[in-house]
């Protein structure tokens, strides 16, 4: 009787599991098949879910107005030069306030969350100014450096939470051995933490990847990335479904595989330390 309740409950866990999983992933889906349609199927009512005309001329559209490669490389540049630069920084912060607390560390760790509380409109004139005078507007660099600080927050919450799992005996044998405060943070620590750091890495790269306000706002031409391609394709006469469905599947393409193919790593990550 208790087994028959078990298995009932676990079929009724997993049922509910796909449920909010297809709920989830359903907006996706709808986009990638509303950029094979054509126009006039984009709009369609009752909308069509399979049973429409297929074709591939809006990629072929998106091809030929936009220089894809181009926005990609950009974003590939943005994305990955704030999480390394992120990281950099955040190593030796989360580093200090796990191992080497003070008094007010609590109070730091609490207003760096807040910061991300803060509306982005808010600081928009004066960073806009900022780098308008640093020559820093339509940069990669700009860019690279405004999404590192919005994310630092929470690249440093993160790591400051895998570093508090791992016991501070083992970087005191390390001290006493004569390891250099450099080795003890290289080769000593960050080995032990590779799977919270990769998980890290990973979600402030999706987090860089799909940041639009600050792309939107601070870049033209030269430094736009994907966000900026995507919604390039919204104009005064209205919007073009399809082709803005298909330019869409084309800038969550990459990060959509390289979530499938990391997913095992960043639910370790995420995971890490929890059971002991």
């Amino acid at each position: 009787m208790a087994r028959s309740i078990t298995t009932k409950r676990k079929t009724i866990n997993t049922a509910f599991a796909w449920a909010v999983g297809l709920l989830i992933f359903f907006p996706i889906l709808w986009t990638i098949l509303t950029s094979f349609k054509t126009e006039a199927d984009a709009i369609a009512f009752p909308p069509k879910f399979l049973f429409f005309d297929w074709t591939l001329e809006n990629y072929a559209v998106v091809q030929e107005r936009s220089d894809y490669m181009r926005f990609l490389w950009n974003s590939i540049i943005i994305a990955g030069g704030s999480t390394l630069l992120g990281i950099i920084i955040a190593i030796p912060a989360a580093w200090s306030m796990a191992f080497v607390p003070s008094r007010r560390t609590k109070d730091i760790l609490m207003w760096m969350l807040s910061t991300k509380m803060l509306p982005a409109v808010g600081v928009l004139y004066p960073m806009y100014l900022i780098f308008i005078k640093l020559g820093w507007l339509d940069t990669r660099i700009g860019l690279v450096i405004v999404l590192m600080l919005i994310n630092l927050p929470i690249i440093i919450w993160m790591l400051y939470t895998y570093f508090k799992e791992i016991p501070g005996e083992i970087l005191e044998a390390a001290r006493m051995d004569g390891a250099s405060l450099k080795s003890e943070i290289l080769y000593v620590l960050t080995p032990m933490a590779v799977p919270g750091i990769a998980s890290t890495i990973l979600l402030n790269v999706i987090l860089a990847w799909n940041e639009a306000f600050w792309t939107l706002n601070l870049t033209a031409a030269n430094a736009a990335p994907l966000t900026a391609f995507i919604a390039s394709y919204s104009s005064p006469e209205g919007l073009f479904y399809a082709k803005l469905s298909a330019a869409s599947t084309m800038a969550i393409a990459p990060i959509l595989i390289m979530g499938w193919f990391s997913q095992k790593q960043l639910v370790r990550g995420l995971t890490f330390g929890a059971v002991k």
